[in-house]
């Protein structure tokens, strides 16, 4: 993790609000995850979780999901290999599987989220005489993926395809999941699916590809301590599934969560009937908690001064002990911008930073960028070999949000 002093001197550098992504954290969370693991096991990245990490991620030897024709774009700009994209999403439009094929070549695997997807992939692949690779999504009870029924009924059917090679299936339920007995219970389920169509019909699922969905802590001190532990017992109930399948891991949050912060300068302090505010430059549109109540929740953070002292929260002497207490706003005109109440920073002034950390997931790609024509915030990416990179400046959103025959 960054130091509160190399954090503090990149914001002073770039200015405020800004993101700032370790890619030496990335990597190294990367390499702890397949070291946990073992062998017989893909780590696949979720993209959506972070886009901008794809220049670092595909130096470590992942796979990546992709679910939109926007995200492919990206891999393309980003040349990311092609056999390392599983390409999914719920809505697979013609035109954009025909750029997959005639003009990418192709990818290292298709998924299925319904059966005239599968047919869609099928006549796609018919008409170039050629067999692509397939993974049935097996749905959790949502809007995602195929019922069983229909699993077993193109499995039972698959000499009908022969353009489609179905490798096995694949199955992600959610994220945080809090106890280790419900992820082993989903992999019994899947492991159960193969059995039954490898008994019935023949078919022998070669590779599964599940999102375990594990946690990552956001709030308190547990925030500074993501440890490993769950993915450790998770790991000793994949070993015999190793001889079965080739097995690949869907994790986003989970890799990216901890490789991000987010600075933000203060603005602006009031006191209004007796409770005081903090009006940052930033807000709810750039900060996004999974789990965060009413900003009642208190986020890993550090509250830094203007001359660089860390006066509250990580690395402040006196964590959790000033007595003054600040309800922490962004810069929106809504009551709804508020991020974290009461949180004990002494007496804020202009200039002074919040840090908030564990930011690398989400927050960058699910913020409510538009909100107010504000401008979105500078991305840097950071390593100790490579220095400061810039992915991308200050954005101005009300060129978005006007006429274009006025720009």
């Amino acid at each position: 993790m960054l130091s509160i002093e190399k954090i503090t001197q990149l914001a002073k550098e770039n200015s405020t609000p800004l993101y700032i992504f370790d890619k030496d954290e990335l990597a190294d969370r990367i390499s702890s995850i397949k070291r946990i693991v073992g062998d017989g096991v893909t780590i696949c990245y979720a993209m959506k979780a972070n886009p901008f990490l794809l220049d670092a991620a595909k130096k470590l030897n992942v796979k990546f999901e992709v679910c939109s024709p926007g995200e492919f774009s990206i891999c393309e700009r980003e040349n990311i290999n092609m056999s390392d994209i599983v390409l999914s999403g719920v809505n697979k439009e013609k035109h954009d599987i025909e750029h997959v094929m005639d003009d990418c070549g192709g990818v290292g695997m298709y998924t299925v989220e319904s059966v005239s997807q599968f047919e869609l992939l099928n006549e796609c692949a018919a008409k170039r005489n050629i067999t692509i690779p397939v993974l049935l999504r097996v749905t959790s009870g949502n809007q995602f993926g195929l019922d069983e029924a229909e699993v077993e009924r193109l499995v039972s059917h698959r000499e009908n395809y022969p353009n489609i090679d179905i490798h096995g299936i694949q199955c992600y339920t959610g994220t945080q999941k809090k106890k280790i007995d419900h992820i082993t219970k989903e992999l019994e389920w899947l492991d159960g699916i193969c059995d039954m169509l490898k008994e019935k019909y023949g078919f022998n699922a070669r590779e599964l590809e599940y999102g375990p969905g594990l946690p990552v802590s956001y709030f308190g001190e547990d925030a500074f301590n993501n440890s490993y532990d769950m993915l450790k017992e998770f790991a000793e109930y994949l070993k015999p599934l190793k001889s079965k399948y080739k097995i690949t891991l869907e994790m986003g949050r989970y890799i990216a969560a901890t490789c991000g912060v987010y600075v933000s300068s203060v603005a602006d302090t009031k006191t209004n009937k007796g409770q005081n505010y903090c009006i940052i430059d930033g807000g709810i549109n750039h900060v996004n908690y999974y789990g965060q109540t009413m900003a009642m929740k208190v986020p890993a953070y550090t509250f830094v001064k203007a001359d660089g002292t860390a006066a509250a929260g990580y690395g402040a002497k006196d964590y959790g002990t000033e007595p003054e207490k600040w309800t922490i706003c962004g810069s929106l005109c809504t009551v709804a911008d508020v991020i974290v109440k009461n949180l004990p920073i002494g007496k804020p002034e202009s200039g002074d930073m919040i840090i908030f950390y564990n930011i690398g997931a989400y927050s960058v790609t699910e913020g409510i960028y538009l909100f107010l024509s504000r401008k979105m915030p500078k991305i840097i990416a950071y390593s100790e070999k490579e220095g400061t990179s810039l992915y991308r400046d200050f954005k101005f959103s009300d060129k978005i949000n006007s006429r274009e025959d006025l720009i």
